[in-house]
């Protein structure tokens, strides 16, 4: 009885997983159906980087749902299709931009990863985006390990031309900017940016658990 009823739970999970993935695709569609009317270019832009935040939520539902584990994301393999995702959309390749991934075996629960998954769309596709004008050529890398105090670290740099000077990223209009920062608070951790030899930001955090409303 209680193995039936486990396999019954585990399939409404995975149900859940699936109807949010789609639900999220569809969102992502509208998104893109909206940009081709789009002509202002900061609306244009609003709306494409909207659109590659939902498609980093619904990839976690995805991976989650075709995981054996409905729980807990191999955070790894995320990070390698979000990342491969991001060069093909900003053609990295073709613009002699390097992008590369060092992820130790990190599991995360949904309500982490979610957070974490925005923060690296929004780190990755700032410096895709910024880091290399008028052709300049460079690499862009990302790495996660877990420390010894169960804390996670995440680092994204670049090689670079650096954020503006004088720039305060804790009073940037920059919406990429204040929502990584938000989605730090909202996993308790603390943001660290070295602008030496292009930019870096470290991410130290610990995994959130899930608490019941009452």
């Amino acid at each position: 009885m209680r193995a039936r009823e486990a396999q019954r739970q585990e399939t409404l999970l995975k149900e859940v997983h699936h109807r949010v993935k789609n639900n999220l695709q569809v969102i992502s569609s509208m998104l893109f159906l909206q940009s081709t009317f789009a002509q202002d270019p900061k609306a244009l832009a609003a709306l494409r980087e909207s659109q590659e935040r939902v498609k980093s939520i619904a990839l976690v539902h995805e991976k989650l749902y075709r995981s054996d584990d409905l729980e807990r994301l191999n955070f790894g393999e995320y990070v390698r299709d979000l990342l491969g995702e991001m060069v093909r959309t900003y053609g990295a390749g073709q613009k002699g931009v390097s992008v590369h991934s060092d992820v130790e075996d990190v599991y995360l629960g949904i309500d982490t990863a979610v957070p974490c998954g925005l923060m690296i769309n929004e780190l990755v596709s700032n410096a895709l985006k910024h880091a290399f004008p008028e052709g300049r050529q460079g690499e862009v890398w990302l790495k996660m390990r877990r420390t010894q105090d169960e804390e996670y670290l995440l680092s994204v740099g670049d090689n670079g031309i650096g954020l503006p000077s004088g720039l305060d990223w804790q009073q940037s209009k920059s919406l990429g900017l204040r929502l990584v920062a938000d989605l730090t608070k909202q996993l308790d951790g603390t943001l660290v940016i070295n602008k030496t030899g292009g930019t870096r930001f470290q991410i130290a955090f610990s995994e959130t658990r899930y608490k019941k409303r009452g």
